[in-house]
């Protein structure tokens, strides 16, 4: 099927791409013509792994293509994919003015009917208004079927989640409009759940909630449990085996961050409050996701009482693992913080700088060198759990550092390893490790 995908952020580009790759001819629209040409190079705009070498594939197949040219990529389409952003306005709200502008671009290009199909993540009742706003717009009598397709991507594995993915949701007006979205996907061989579209809509903001609401509360049981010297993780583990919790989700750290969850749980507080239902619930899991971002600076102040002029390895600036992508994360909050109390900071992250460079705006040196980073640190902070991280010998802490005490807000290290070596040690919902109290 010929298929055009507008957008090429993480859920464009990865669903074009991935559409091409079970045997479709997709051609992706972005209004960068630098991104654009860029891509057409076979070079990702976007960290994710396996995602180069399928691109590389489906362009040399033929079967994908980039433009930024919105009636080159529209006029023979049979379907169209709006996989724009959706970027949280000050109120809380998603501001649509990006998928307005898709529709506006879908009408003015399009020769013949079509299905739209949002994948964007939208406000409750958007694909019904998308679909009369295009509607109002065509041209010579064109109409457009409208449906709804969330996407369930995780960052840093966002290849792996499209082939082989929990469900695929299709929201639709009729029967023949679901079929045709389920045809489109069934090279996936990934169960699929066909429902109406408000519906459609309202699986992914709850989907999003509820697990932004499993990862606040185990951090609020994390907390209790410092206080009362248990063991989050022993917490985590005898609540995960019940079948009716599950163990996903429940791993304590300094709050959840990136694209999606802090945006997605705001605008559905906000979609409730329009429909004069107040989500009390969900507003404790943002105050308390806000309160953990800030926690390790707590655990800092608490031991230093002053770091004016201490020199602070911070590891990891990415929001997660496997991706560059900085948007929510700590690290944007708690470096600002450190240097505002006199620190000097500097940061590592294998891939994440320049983003964070863009984003930032106070004295920090920037390093891809775990090593240099430790090397004569007064303490360290790890705010992003990367494998360079998490497998690092601990003795290099000690071997490096001027002092080594380390606040760990992503539980990277076994208490067991760490009790075995010489170095003073703060974490999540866990005892601390102090050398002098256990020797």
């Amino acid at each position: 099927m010929r298929i055009a995908v507008i957008g090429t952020g993480y859920v464009g580009l990865v669903t074009g791409v991935a559409l091409s790759e079970i045997g479709h001819t997709v051609t992706c629209i972005d209004v960068d013509p630098v991104k654009v040409s860029q891509l057409n190079q076979g070079i990702p705009t976007i960290y994710e792994p396996g995602l180069k070498d399928l691109i590389q594939k489906n362009l040399t197949a033929g079967r994908l293509s980039f433009t930024s040219y919105h009636h080159e990529g529209l006029e023979q389409a049979e379907v169209v994919y709006i996989a724009v952003g959706t970027p949280q306005r000050t109120d809380g709200a998603a501001d649509l003015k990006y998928v307005e502008q898709a529709a506006l671009d879908i009408a003015g290009n399009i020769s013949d009917n079509v299905i739209v199909v949002i994948k964007s993540t939208v406000p409750v009742g958007t694909n019904f208004y998308i679909r009369d706003f295009i509607n109002q717009h065509t041209k010579d009598g064109i109409q457009i079927k409208i449906a709804s397709n969330p996407e369930f991507l995780r960052e840093g594995s966002a290849v792996k989640d499209t082939f082989h993915g929990d469900r695929i949701v299709i929201g639709a007006e009729d029967s023949a409009t679901a079929g045709v979205i389920e045809a489109i996907n069934q090279p996936f061989n990934i169960p699929v759940l066909k429902t109406d579209i408000l519906s459609a809509e309202m699986i992914k903001y709850s989907s999003n909630a509820f697990l932004a609401t499993k990862i606040s509360f185990i951090n609020e049981i994390a907390n209790i449990c410092e206080k009362m010297g248990a063991n989050v993780e022993e917490v985590a583990k005898g609540m995960g085996f019940d079948h009716r919790i599950g163990p996903d989700f429940l791993k304590a750290g300094i709050g959840y961050g990136g694209s999606c969850f802090p945006k997605d749980t705001n605008a559905l507080v906000q979609l409730a409050g329009n429909h004069h239902h107040d989500f009390n619930l969900l507003k404790s899991v943002i105050q308390v996701n806000n309160n953990q971002q800030s926690l390790l600076i707590e655990k800092i102040i608490q031991r230093f009482d002053d770091i004016k002029g201490k020199k602070v390895a911070v590891l990891g600036l990415a929001f997660k693992p496997n991706t560059d992508d900085i948007r929510e994360s700590p690290a944007l909050v708690m470096i600002p913080r450190l240097v505002e109390l006199g620190a000097k900071v500097i940061a590592y992250d294998p891939i994440a700088i320049e983003n964070t460079k863009r984003q930032l705006n106070c004295p920090v040196v920037y390093t891809t060198e775990i090593e240099e980073a430790l090397s004569g640190a007064d303490c360290t902070v790890i705010i992003t759990d990367w494998p360079e991280v998490k497998n690092l010998d601990l003795s290099v802490f000690n071997r490096l550092m001027t002092a080594p005490i380390v606040f760990d807000g992503r539980n990277c290290y076994s208490l067991d390893s760490v009790r075995q070596s010489p170095i003073e040690y703060y974490s999540i919902g866990r005892p601390s490790s102090i050398p002098e109290l256990i020797g």
